[in-house]
């Protein structure tokens, strides 16, 4: 759908977003008011750059200039501003030379160079002059201009130059392309990854609303700074304090004698906005704040949250919070801890992110009780600016991170979270706790498709798609964490249980089982070796029981021979003390007998102990019950199988005509604006130019109609109510089966529509088709997550068993056969006992075309073929129905920029 005019296009192109050095700017049209501004901007501009913008030496833009400079129509004449503060300090335009062809040229001032705004502005208003029907830029630069030169050549399009004296003529088309789509991407990864750095690596930090009061929040923040030894300067801001623990205290920011990298807000909510407009006057790169009283307090909270951020972003800083705990970075060279936890977590490799304040001195209590040392943590707060999708950005990059840990109550955009999740998760394996499953779903709806996605099991198949391991309970999160951070992931799920105590072995065995893994069988050489290693043991299996009094050395060695066997992926070590002072030498055993193999896994769970045990560099994590290390194993193998599967592209369908299709959006927007399900006749038109294997199909507005139909058709037919929300719902007495003559569809239809009243919406005749097995195809639009495709047992069974799975769409054909086999009736596809298997081909391709339908025709708000009948001979639709809804004009459609987290909160 073509974007609304109506909209202001200074509103609708203006954003926030964050420049290669992590600084952030204000990016919108330009407006007559800017006429002083721009002079200003022109002021600052060196003579060469003045040079380099108008080929000619220009002291001072003239009256006449600046009137037509700031002057636009936002169409064919558009330019664009970074706005920093109340200066502008970049500008971009271009003026359409014809139909669609413009000239573009662009400045920044000169303290600014080398910060990425050319290409910022330069991605912007390709973005622009597309949605205005522009195809082609052109552009004149000197030849020694190299800065321009550089954002041509680095924006992705094939560009083509022609040299003309010492000038160079550049056009290039600016239809979006692979390379640079993918450019684009990339400078927005580093850029975020460049601003979170900004803040987790600060050289200076100001407490502002610094106490001397022990206790208190801005007390506690200046002593944990301080006991940390944190690497530079700590700067207390109290205008009624002399000093806070022995450190000068400053009235205000502003007084503070050197540059501040990092303030951290400790006011009340009413003070931030004062407080956070006296950094940006002081230069300040980042902002934490710890006040509370924002966005989890209502919309007066969400207002002043929006207006804090904006602020903040407008004057080039970042935001943690509000409602945040603070942040800390374990690196020796900063030893950063801005929170409220007492210590400082040990140096380790796992970057964690915890929504809830209250939770973290937990959270970080724990990691230090676990032996898991912390690369950096942040405690998101509300969210109104960082979230958890810019910490996946900046960990992703973060050569001191290997593991991710999340605790989520909320998604900022999780659509972009899952994005992103699927690239990071390639890399480092993503451990999140995902609280607020119980929120309840309020859309108001009778699809099929939609009631077969409730939200916990939507978040749990996302989350799995996205390679990220979701967990119930935060100990579970940091079981896993230790697993990923300690140990290489299995090549299978074959598993061994070697331990002195047979209980928790077969505990374990049982757990195993229980989450898909196999117990493996021990090779006749395995069983060689451990006839020797323990003479007295009459039989040998898996579980090993050794026996509890069992040596070190015959713990070592039993351990190493199942390693070794090649019929094991995994191995877990379970040790029970029968006696005082042996923990310390069976451990070493265990930690001996893992770095004997350290490409395989192993696990231990010993039940009184400590949390991990090692030798040298090799650590293996411990457990305190055996179901712990058998649920960590198990997730590290699903984190296996994810990376080896094939990342298939996703398919394209190119026999669907979707100029066609957006024609009938059109239409029935015409008549209804807010969408809604198309008709029964315009419901099949679409599914038959989408190339939907929907059952032939004629809609007649009363008995003779259908008469006539059934005719066309041939005999038996089926006749239903057209409403597509009657279906096929014997219940409503809207559907007759198996109608050999006239007489009989005649009567059929005269009574259903008298049954049924004017909702029936005519009746629909069909063909009666062969059985088949009933399955269900959908397409549902998350509230959430976006749109998802649904696929599942159809017919009554989908409601009576909600035997289902869900991916997000698009969907790779690889992605759609994963579909066919994660349903537990799966089986009945592939001819389980005898039962007539069904064409998977023909399913897998359906799935994915269902998943290109909501990726390439996003007007698709739900989509049901429901029931579809799937055999040998292929898979026919005998219900089919779909709801459009008008597209969002939001103007972040495309462009490299920030959001606002103003619905988020935290406990």
């Amino acid at each position: 759908m073509e974007h609304d005019e109506t909209i202001d296009p200074v509103v609708r192109w203006a954003v926030d977003a964050v420049l290669s050095d992590g600084g952030t700017v204000h990016v919108r049209p330009i407006r007559p008011d800017d006429a002083d501004r721009l002079r200003a901007l022109h002021d600052r501009l060196s003579p060469e750059a003045v040079y380099y913008r108008f080929f000619t030496p220009m002291p001072r833009l003239s009256d006449t200039m600046v009137e037509r400079l700031v002057n636009v129509d936002y169409h064919g004449r558009m330019a664009i501003v970074a706005q920093l503060g109340d200066a502008l300090i970049a500008v971009a335009r271009y003026d359409l030379i014809d139909t669609d062809r413009a000239e573009v040229a662009f400045v920044v001032d000169d303290a600014h160079q080398g910060r990425g705004l050319g290409t910022l502005l330069l991605e912007h208003l390709i973005v622009i002059a597309r949605a205005n029907g522009i195809g082609r830029f052109e552009a004149q630069t000197l030849s020694d201009n190299q800065a321009m030169l550089r954002v041509f050549r680095g924006a992705g399009f094939e560009v083509k130059r022609r040299f003309d004296g010492g000038v160079v003529e550049i056009a290039f088309s600016i239809s979006a392309t692979e390379k640079s789509l993918e450019l684009i991407d990339q400078r927005d990864r580093r850029a975020v990854a460049a601003s979170i750095h900004r803040l987790l690596h600060p050289s200076s930090v100001a407490v502002i609303g610094a106490s001397r009061e022990p206790g208190t929040v801005g007390h506690e923040l200046v002593r944990h700074l301080l006991d940390s030894e944190f690497a530079g300067p700590v700067f207390p801001v109290n205008p009624h304090a002399g000093d806070v623990r022995g450190v000068y205290a400053f009235p205000s920011v502003l007084q503070i004698p050197i540059e501040v990298d990092l303030a951290v807000i400790a006011v009340p909510a009413a003070q931030v906005l004062e407080v956070v407009q006296e950094c940006a006057e002081k230069g300040v790169a980042g902002l934490v704040i710890v006040s509370s009283g924002f966005a989890e307090m209502g919309p007066r909270g969400q207002r002043l949250q929006r207006e804090v951020v904006e602020l903040a972003r407008r004057n080039g800083m970042r935001v943690i919070g509000p409602n945040s705990m603070g942040i800390i970075n374990t690196d020796p060279a900063f030893r950063l801890n801005a929170t409220f936890a007492r210590n400082t977590p040990s140096r380790g490799r796992v970057g964690f992110m915890s929504q809830s304040g209250a939770l973290g001195i937990t959270l970080l209590a724990e990691s230090d009780a676990r032996l898991l040392g912390i690369s950096s943590f942040v405690a998101a707060g509300n969210k109104g600016d960082v979230s958890g999708n810019d910490l996946l950005q900046y960990w992703e990059l973060d050569d001191a991170t290997d593991v991710i840990l999340l605790y989520l109550e909320s998604f900022g955009n999780p659509r972009r979270f899952t994005r992103i999740a699927r690239r990071v998760a390639r890399t480092k394996p993503i451990v999140a706790v995902k609280a607020g499953h119980a929120r309840t779903d309020h859309r108001a709806t009778d699809s099929h498709t939609a009631a077969l996605a409730p939200p916990a099991v939507v978040a749990d198949a996302v989350l799995r798609q996205a390679g990220v391991s979701r967990v119930d309970t935060i100990e579970q999160m940091f079981d896993l964490a230790q697993a990923f951070a300690n140990q290489p992931l299995p090549a299978g799920r074959r598993i061994a249980v070697v331990g002195n105590a047979a209980g928790p072995g077969l505990l374990a065995a049982d757990a195993a089982e229980a989450l898909g893994l196999a117990i493996a069988e021990l090779t006749p050489l395995t069983h060689e070796r451990l006839a020797g290693l323990l003479p007295e043991m009459e039989a040998i299996g898996n579980p090993l029981d050794i026996g509890m009094i069992a040596t070190p050395d015959q713990m070592r060695g039993a351990l190493s021979a199942v390693l070794d066997d090649d019929g094991v992926d995994a191995v877990i070590a379970v040790y029970l003390a029968p006696l005082p002072g042996q923990d310390e030498a069976m451990g070493a055993a265990i930690a001996t007998a893992a770095a004997s193999a350290p490409t395989k896994p192993m696990l231990a769970n010993v039940l009184t102990g400590p949390a991990s045990i090692s030798t040298g560099d090799v650590r293996v994590p411990v457990y305190r019950f055996p179901e712990g290390a058998v649920r960590s194993l198990a997730a590290m193998t699903q984190r296996a199988e994810w990376l080896a599967a094939p990342e298939d592209d996703e398919v394209e369908f190119t026999d669907v005509d979707v100029s066609a299709l957006r024609a009938i959006a059109i239409r029935h927007f015409e008549s209804n604006p807010d969408g809604g399900w198309l008709s029964p006749t315009a419901a099949l038109e679409f599914a038959s130019i989408a190339r939907l294997p929907v059952l032939r199909s004629i809609v007649a507005s009363d008995a003779e109609g259908a008469v006539a139909a059934a005719a066309t058709l041939g005999y038996p037919v089926a006749v239903k109510g057209a409403a597509p929300e009657l279906g096929s719902r014997l219940e409503l007495g809207a559907l007759r089966l198996g109608l050999t003559d006239d007489d009989s569809v005649r009567a059929a239809a005269d009574d259903m529509i008298g049954r049924v009243g004017e909702r029936i919406g005519g009746v629909l005749v069909q063909p009666m088709i062969e059985p088949g097995l009933d399955l269900i195809v959908g397409l549902t639009t998350d509230e959430l997550f976006g749109p998802l495709v649904v696929f599942g047992l159809g017919g009554i069974r989908a409601e009576l068993l909600l035997d289902r799975t869900i991916h997000s769409a698009p969907l790779s054909l690889a992605d759609a056969e994963r579909m066919l086999h994660e349903l537990r009736s799966s089986p009945l596809l592939f001819g389980f006992r005898g039962f007539p298997e069904v064409d998977t081909d023909a399913l897998a391709s359906l799935l994915a075309r269902v998943g290109w339908l909501a990726e390439t025709f996003p007007e698709i708000a739900e989509l049901d073929l429901n029931p579809i009948v799937a055999s040998a001979a292929g898979v026919s639709a005998v219900d089919f129905r779909v709801r459009l809804e008008p597209l969002s004009n939001h103007p972040e459609h495309g462009l490299r920029a920030l959001g606002y987290g103003l619905t988020d909160s935290a406990s």
